[in-house]
C-alpha cells in the first residue's frame, strides 16, 4: 500500500489523522504528504494546520475537528470521503495527558480527559468504520502509550484512559480481522512533542502526603520537557512502514525507553503471578 505520487489517483491511499496541530500527529501527517499519500489533516482549530495543509495543494484537506464532538467528527468524516472518495488509514492521535494524585483528580477534568482520550476515539471509529467494511480494506491506528502497560504514580488518570483504549483496540482487532481490517496499537515512550509541555493539564490540588509519590513525578514529568528520547519524524516513519505492512502487528512500540520499561514490566508481573501460582490454582473448583 505503498503511496503514490498523483493527488487525483484513486489508487493513492488516504489518511484521516486527529490532532495534527503538533507533534506526532504533525509529523505523521508531514511524512505522508511528503511520500505522495492524501491525508485529511485535522486539530480543534483549522488555522494551526492550513499552513501544512497548503505546502501539499490538492493531497492534503485541512479540516476542523473536535473529538468530543460527533456532529465535528461527522462532519469531518463525511468531507474526506466527498473530496477524497473514502478513507484507507484512520489515525486516532488527539489526546492528552493529565498530573495528579487519584485524590487530587477534579472530576470535570477527569471525564473531559476520557471524553478525548477514550470517547473521542470510539467516535471516530464508529464514524468510519462503515466505509471501512463495506470496502473489507482499513487500517486503524490508536496512538496509546507506554503508559498504556504500565502505571505511575501522578498520571493514573492518563493511563486509566490508555489501559482502557488498549482493551478496546484489542477486542476491535478480533472483531475487524476476518472483515479484512487491521488495527495497530501505537505506543510511545518519551518523545519531544509537547505532551508534557503546552499540552499538558493538572489538578491545582495539591495534597501533602503524595508530595514524595505525585508529587516529585508530576515535577520530573514536566522537567523532562524538551529533552526526552523520542523523534516524531522517526515514530511517523515507522508508523508509516506498519501501514504498508500486509501483516502489521496489533503493538508497535516506539522508543528505546518504551522497549525497556516493558520488557521490566513483564518481567516483574511474570515474578508476581509464578510467586503466587499455588494460590491462584487453589480457587479451583475439586472434583468430587
Amino acid at each position: 500500500m505503498k503511496g503514490v505520487t498523483s493527488p487525483n489517483d484513486s489508487s493513492t491511499p488516504v489518511w484521516l489523522i486527529t490532532g495534527c496541530s503538533s507533534g506526532l500527529g504533525h509529523a505523521l501527517a508531514t511524512h505522508a504528504l511528503q511520500r505522495g499519500d492524501r491525508v485529511a489533516v485535522t486539530a480543534r482549530d483549522r488555522d494551526t494546520v492550513t499552513a501544512l495543509a497548503h505546502a501539499h495543494g490538492d493531497r492534503a484537506l485541512p479540516l476542523a475537528l473536535d473529538v468530543t464532538d460527533p456532529e465535528s467528527v461527522a462532519a469531518a468524516v463525511t468531507e474526506t470521503r466527498n473530496v477524497f472518495g473514502h478513507i484507507d488509514f484512520l489515525v486516532n492521535n488527539a489526546g492528552y495527558g493529565y498530573l495528579s494524585a487519584i485524590e487530587e483528580g477534579e472530576d470535570a477534568a477527569v471525564r473531559q480527559l476520557f471524553d478525548t482520550n477514550v470517547h473521542g476515539v470510539t467516535t471516530m471509529m464508529k464514524a468510519v468504520l462503515p466505509g471501512m467494511r463495506a470496502r473489507r480494506s482499513g487500517r486503524i491506528l490508536n496512538v496509546s502509550s507506554f503508559g498504556g502497560l504500565a502505571a505511575f504514580p501522578a498520571t493514573g488518570y492518563y493511563h486509566a484512559t490508555k489501559f482502557a483504549l488498549e482493551g478496546l483496540s484489542e477486542s476491535l482487532a478480533a472483531e475487524l480481522s476476518p472483515l479484512g481490517i487491521h488495527v495497530t496499537i501505537i505506543e510511545p515512550g518519551g518523545m519531544r512533542t509537547q505532551w508534557a509541555g503546552a499540552s499538558m493539564q493538572q489538578s491545582p490540588i495539591r495534597i501533602p502526603d503524595y508530595d514524595d509519590t505525585a508529587g516529585k513525578r508530576r515535577h520530573s514529568t514536566l522537567a523532562v520537557s524538551g529533552n526526552q528520547p523520542g523523534d516524531p519524524a522517526r515514530a511517523a516513519a515507522a508508523i508509516a512502514a506498519i501501514v504498508d505492512s500486509p501483516n502489521p502487528p496489533l503493538r508497535l512500540l516506539l522508543g528505546s525507553d518504551a522497549l525497556g520499561g516493558i520488557r521490566a514490566r513483564l518481567d516483574r508481573l511474570r515474578a508476581e503471578i509464578d510467586t503466587n501460582e499455588a494460590l491462584t490454582i487453589s480457587t479451583d473448583r475439586q472434583s468430587a
